[in-house]
């Protein structure tokens, strides 16, 4: 056994994910990540079903186990599978109903705009049916003042630039340069501002 492995055989399941490892379907931890997912659905079902604002940033402190900045607004529903590898900065806008699979991490800048039915999925399966099962992690980084377009899914591995715009309905499978506006299935840069 290699270093890297031995190192990695003692590291609970979700620093491994953190760390980008394929955690297989028979992993021993696995049941871990359905366990941690019902307890954040505990504290969603409380966050969801508040209007004060005071209190979703509270509950959302709690699932992410970070401070929600007090010029962050949330406008709930959100869905969170996971929530602690949720990290948010100070003056973010995250607009209704919206999915944050973050198991594989997800880094959300200072004065980013996230519209309606965003999905953020940091976390996916592999292509092959044999393995499918499998869970492949990659973290997903927004940079200060992006604006992510309603309906938009970042996948697994992407970096969303400083000040970039994401279109509406766009599937982004790639880094996204700073200064530049995506769209489309896959999102390709449309213009530079």
């Amino acid at each position: 056994m290699n270093n890297n492995r031995m190192e990695n055989a003692t590291l609970g399941v979700f620093e491994r994910l953190r760390n980008g490892e394929t955690i297989q379907p028979n992993d021993p931890e696995a049941y871990k990540m359905r366990e941690a997912s019902y307890a954040t659905k505990e504290l969603l079902i409380r966050m969801n079903n508040t209007s004060d604002p005071a209190e979703i940033r509270d509950l959302l402190g709690r699932i992410t186990e970070s401070e929600i900045d007090e010029r962050t607004t949330v406008f709930t529903p959100l869905y969170i599978n996971y929530g602690k590898n949720t990290r948010i900065g100070r003056n973010v806008f995250i607009n209704f109903d919206c999915t944050f699979l973050d198991l594989g991490g997800i880094t959300i800048e200072d004065n980013v705009l996230i519209a309606p039915k965003v999905s953020l999925l940091s976390e996916g399966h592999p292509v092959s049916p044999e393995n499918r099962q499998s869970l492949v992690p990659g973290p997903i980084y927004i940079k200060r003042n992006a604006w992510i377009g309603a309906h938009a899914t970042i996948l697994p591995g992407v970096t969303v630039g400083e000040n970039a715009v994401v279109a509406a309905g766009a599937v982004v499978s790639r880094d996204v340069p700073d200064n530049t506006v995506v769209g489309g299935i896959p999102a390709k840069i449309i213009k530079t501002i």
